[in-house]
């Protein structure tokens, strides 16, 4: 079912750096300048398997109706009334202002479906401004950088829970639950490792190409696949290699094309050759799905080749959590794509994933966690002053996102903060998924206030 969405909010917040990035042309001019944008303009836009049409407006100021900026704001409001869902954009640096509040109450009343964009999120900076955007009460802030790509894949997920029905795919049968969507997995790894033929061998039929010279795959390829009740939608991706060796205008075209699958998976499987694991790219193509936020399991392909000795399974866990802490516990599993061994381990194991990458923990029970953390190993004094700890919350999951609020974040130490991570992890059952730790210093209420004199 086709839908549109406004995408809204005041001016120089990234609205038509968003607009191009949807439909994938440079449409809309883009400028430093706030006030580019002034009439409303309409294209054809795609995220992840979504097509619909963006509109595109001009940046929300107060002004009279009759001034040219009031016109503007009134092309506006026929796009909102025009529109099923609104992208209501904040710049996430900026920090939130009077006008981001005035105008998510317009929104507010329209009645449409709303989600909140927290733009330019990339780095500390916008991170912190991003968690700001909360208070404008239109729910959890979607944390994007419109101009580096980032962040789309939990956009994706937003619209998808704002308009269900529009999004649904069209199935001949009844509509199914929630529990019962697709799986998104992205198969990735180095050239020639067997991604291919592992889909294949899970399909029962020669599905993808697949062949002794590496780098066939060239498209990022979708199928569906149902196994033992669980619906799968699997990507086959091309063969990453190393940025420096990426020559040919097409190879540097695919790799961005399985760049996009696994932004937009919700599982990652890391394929690596059992013969030759834990290569430098292999660690790099890990490291790159950590950052991206996905669910993660390392499957270890061509087995039936290594040579069976007891307790190589245990010993291939151990060099995984040496060669990947960051991912401490993450599922690996020894298959082989040309046998078909080894196949029901790897997807129970994604599956595993999943329900870990989607948990979320009770504020309570973090905040009891907290207290016994700091007093086994409270945090070390800087300058002589300690740095006090208050309150642990998770605002979201997928992948699990705390924000410790705290006095003074800019002191912790990066070893204490993995102690709290890798407390986190062990104390919660998160093994292998990634974990966000965001420190949000509190504001102090006295601060810019004049000392009374005596």
């Amino acid at each position: 079912m086709s839908f549109t969405v406004a995408i809204v909010g005041r001016p120089n917040v990234g609205k038509s750096t968003l607009f191009n990035r949807l439909v994938g042309k440079r449409l809309a001019l883009v400028d430093n300048r706030p006030g580019v944008t002034r009439d409303r303009r309409e294209g054809r836009a795609r995220l992840g398997d979504l097509d619909f049409t963006a509109i595109d407006t001009a940046g929300l100021e107060q002004a009279a109706p009759e001034s040219l900026t009031g016109r503007m704001q009134a092309q506006t409001d026929a796009a909102i009334a025009a529109a099923d869902a609104v992208f209501f954009l904040v710049d996430a640096r900026a920090g939130m202002t009077p006008v981001d509040q005035a105008f998510a109450n317009l929104v507010r009343r329209s009645g449409k479906p709303a989600i909140l964009i927290a733009n330019k999120s990339e780095g500390r900076a916008g991170a912190a401004g991003a968690l700001e955007a909360f208070a404008l009460g239109l729910g959890e802030p979607i944390a994007v950088s419109a101009e580096h790509d980032e962040g789309f894949a939990d956009l994706y997920a937003a619209l998808r829970a704002a308009l269900p029905e529009a999004t649904a795919e069209p199935q001949d049968e009844a509509p199914r639950d929630d529990k019962a969507a697709p799986i998104r997995v992205a198969v990735v790894g180095r050239p020639n490792t067997g991604k291919s033929t592992l889909i294949n061998r899970l399909l029962g039929e020669e599905r993808l190409l697949t062949g002794p010279e590496a780098g066939i795959t060239r498209d990022a390829i979708a199928v569906e696949l149902e196994w033992r009740g669980r619906r799968f939608r699997i990507h086959d991706t091309a063969g990453l290699r190393r940025r420096a060796r990426i020559e040919e205008k097409l190879e540097k075209l695919s790799v961005a094309d399985a760049l996009h699958a696994v932004r937009f998976a919700e599982v990652v499987i890391v394929l690596m050759d059992a013969e030759r694991p834990f290569e430098e790219q292999d660690l790099r193509i890990a490291d790159l799905v950590e950052r991206e936020g996905r669910a993660l399991v390392i499957g270890m392909n061509k087995w039936d080749l290594v040579e069976s000795r007891t307790g190589a399974i245990k010993q291939l866990r151990e060099e995984t959590d040496h060669w990947l802490p960051q991912v401490k516990g993450v599922g690996v599993v020894a298959v082989s794509a040309l046998t078909g061994s080894g196949l029901d381990r790897l997807m129970t194991a994604a599956i595993e994933a999943h329900a870990v990458w989607n948990r979320r923990t009770p504020t309570s029970a973090l905040n009891r966690w907290l207290a016994e953390v700091v007093a086994a190993h409270p945090p070390p004094a800087v300058s002589g002053r300690r740095i006090r700890l208050d309150y642990l919350t998770q605002p979201k999951a997928r992948p699990p996102s705390f924000v410790l609020f705290l006095s003074r974040a800019d002191a912790v130490p990066d070893a204490y903060r993995r102690y709290l991570v890798n407390s986190l992890r062990a104390t919660f059952e998160l093994p292998g998924t990634p974990i966000r730790l965001t420190l949000r210093e509190k504001k102090n209420p006295y601060a810019g206030k004049k000392k009374k004199g005596k």
